[in-house]
């Protein structure tokens, strides 16, 4: 139903007043949840509403808030909404750009550390030198450069939630000291001998296939049991284009606040051009888009077309020659080429082919060639026993064209992993 006009919301305010851009943004995320409510009622048996939970739920009131309605992003509320209240550690996966960290920002704002610190670390940002230091801290003296004592991550965090974003980055020694303190809710600082007592709820984030990383030694086992006891796995926004509307809107208001200039409200045809789009940078790239349209635009409009079309296209549509692997990358040689059977004329065979079988896209048939590779490895993409190595091609390379075809790794893992 998106796009389709469900009913009408009204506000009287006294007369010759106006609202603030504050209330306005308010009521637009107001109208995300209210839709959500009319079509539970029009699509139930006898109009009675369905249990439903609020489409756009304020991650944090300086940050920014899930806007959507799609049923994509109604699971992850309810699960956002499940495991707030407890300490289970929580792990998120999602492509890059998919919104992890208001995912990660939500479940802490509705928890009862959400008075206490919100802190995210980028794992695969810190040397590995320098991440003892980083998350557990650092006496005065302890190494070169350590002029004075320094609180780590864990210790700042003391009472809140963590964020460990990107936590598959992490090398295996860093693996061993954050398992021990998940374990034993304690730290030593780098060069101290003191061990301090730490109350951090940790919430971790990755699109890596840490499954995948376990079946090949690089990242614990013992590790992932502790930190995936609650999974969350993030739609991309092509499975949700129904938000699409809702976040542009959102996204043209906050970049019209920012730049100083009037808001200018998408039109059918902005959201048509947006919909078209594949979005391989998701949510991320609709920000950065609509940001770029409001400044192309002036303030008079949006200027989609522009900031979508020419003059961009390297920034906002991953290089063909990058990321669109050829038809001998993704179907080895060996899968196609057989050699001829004696009764074969070599002379006729690629002449005159018997034509007993259809002809597939070839899109399609890639498709298929990598959810069989896909059902072998159960699911695994990368690694010594992943689909990249049965395929001969690049991980990321599979990774994007599985991207560009609608296929989910995690749809080939068995139940139980």
């Amino acid at each position: 139903m998106a796009g389709e006009s469900l009913g009408v919301a009204v506000l009287e305010i006294e007369h010759g007043r106006t609202l603030p851009d504050t209330s306005i943004a308010l009521l637009e995320q107001f109208a995300s949840p209210l839709s959500f409510y009319l079509q539970s009622i029009l699509h139930s048996p006898g109009g009675a509403p369905v249990a439903t939970v609020p489409s756009t739920l304020p991650a944090d009131t300086d940050k920014e808030p899930m806007v959507g309605s799609s049923e994509g992003l109604r699971k992850v509320m309810e699960r956002v909404m499940l495991v707030s209240n407890s300490d289970m550690p929580v792990l998120i996966f999602g492509d890059t750009g998919t919104g992890k960290e208001v995912i990660a920002r939500a479940i802490h704002a509705r928890s009862a550390r959400s008075s206490q610190p919100f802190l995210r670390v980028n794992c695969g940002a810190i040397p590995p030198e320098l991440i003892d230091s980083q998350l557990f801290g650092h006496e005065r003296g302890s190494f070169t450069g350590a002029s004075d004592q320094r609180k780590g991550w864990f210790e700042r965090a003391d009472g809140g939630t963590l964020f460990l974003d990107e936590v598959g980055e992490l090398p295996l020694a860093a693996q061993v000291r954050l398992l021990r303190v998940l374990q034993e809710h304690q730290i030593e600082r780098v060069g101290g001998e003191k061990t301090i007592e730490v109350d951090v709820r940790i919430v971790a984030a990755t699109h890596r296939d840490l499954a995948a990383m376990v079946h090949d030694r690089t990242f614990r086992e013992d590790l992932w049991y502790r930190i995936n006891l609650f999974p969350i796995l993030l739609p991309r926004l092509c499975e949700r284009l129904e938000d699409i509307p809702a976040l542009t809107r959102h996204f043209a208001r906050k970049a019209a606040s920012k730049l100083g200039l009037p808001y200018a409200q998408p039109t059918s045809s902005d959201i048509d051009r947006l919909l078209k789009y594949s979005w391989p940078g998701n949510i991320r790239e609709l920000q950065a888009v609509v940001d770029r349209a409001v400044i192309l635009g002036r303030g008079h409009h949006l200027d989609i077309a522009t900031a979508l079309g020419a003059g961009f296209t390297f920034a906002t549509r991953p290089a063909e020659t990058t990321e669109e692997p050829t038809f001998y990358e993704v179907i080895p040689e060996s899968s196609y080429l057989q050699p001829l059977t004696p009764t074969q004329n070599t002379a006729t065979a690629g002449v005159q082919p018997k034509d007993d079988f259809s002809i597939l896209p070839l899109n399609e048939m890639i498709k298929q060639h990598i959810e069989r590779a896909l059902l072998r490895t159960q699911g695994q993409v990368e690694g010594k026993r992943g689909a990249a190595r049965l395929l001969q091609i690049n991980p990321h390379t599979l990774r994007a064209k599985m991207r560009k075809l609608g296929i989910r790794w995690v749809d080939y893992r068995p139940e139980d992993l």
